[in-house]
C-alpha cells in the first residue's frame, strides 16, 4: 500500500449556491422602469398576467418572473427573457390592478438597451 486513500462516492454533488446578493444586483433598471411606467408599482405579483400569457403556453416565459427579476435587480438573463414576450396585451386586460404591462416590457427592453447595466 502507497499511503494514498481512495475517496469514496455515495453519488452525491454539491449544488451551486441559490441564494439571491442583492448587493451585487443592479437597482438602476427598477429605478428607471419606475420612473418611465409608473404602474410598475401597483403590481402586487399575482400570476394572473402568467396564467393567461399565450407565450407562456408555448414556451417558459412568465411576465411575474420578469417582474421579480427587475425589481431584484437581477439583469443576467433578463434580456433573453423579456424577448419571448409576443406584446399581445391579453396580460393587460386581465391585470386586477391595471398595469400596463406592454409598456412595462417595452421599457425594460429600453432600459436594458439604453446601457442602463
Amino acid at each position: 500500500m502507497s499511503g494514498a486513500v481512495e475517496k469514496v462516492r455515495f453519488g452525491f454533488s454539491v449544488n451551486k449556491d441559490r441564494q439571491i446578493d442583492y448587493d451585487a444586483n443592479l437597482k438602476n433598471v427598477s429605478d428607471i422602469v419606475q420612473k418611465a411606467e409608473p404602474t410598475f408599482n401597483l403590481c402586487i405579483s399575482c400570476g394572473t398576467c402568467a396564467s393567461t400569457c399565450t407565450a407562456g403556453k408555448f414556451t417558459d416565459f412568465s411576465l411575474r418572473k420578469v417582474i421579480l427579476m427587475v425589481r431584484r435587480g437581477e439583469t443576467k438573463g433578463l434580456e433573453n427573457e423579456i424577448t419571448k414576450c409576443m406584446l399581445c396585451g391579453k396580460c393587460q386586460l386581465v391585470c386586477p390592478r391595471g398595469v400596463s404591462t406592454r409598456n412595462l416590457i417595452l421599457q425594460i427592453h429600453k432600459a436594458l438597451k439604453t446601457g442602463a447595466l
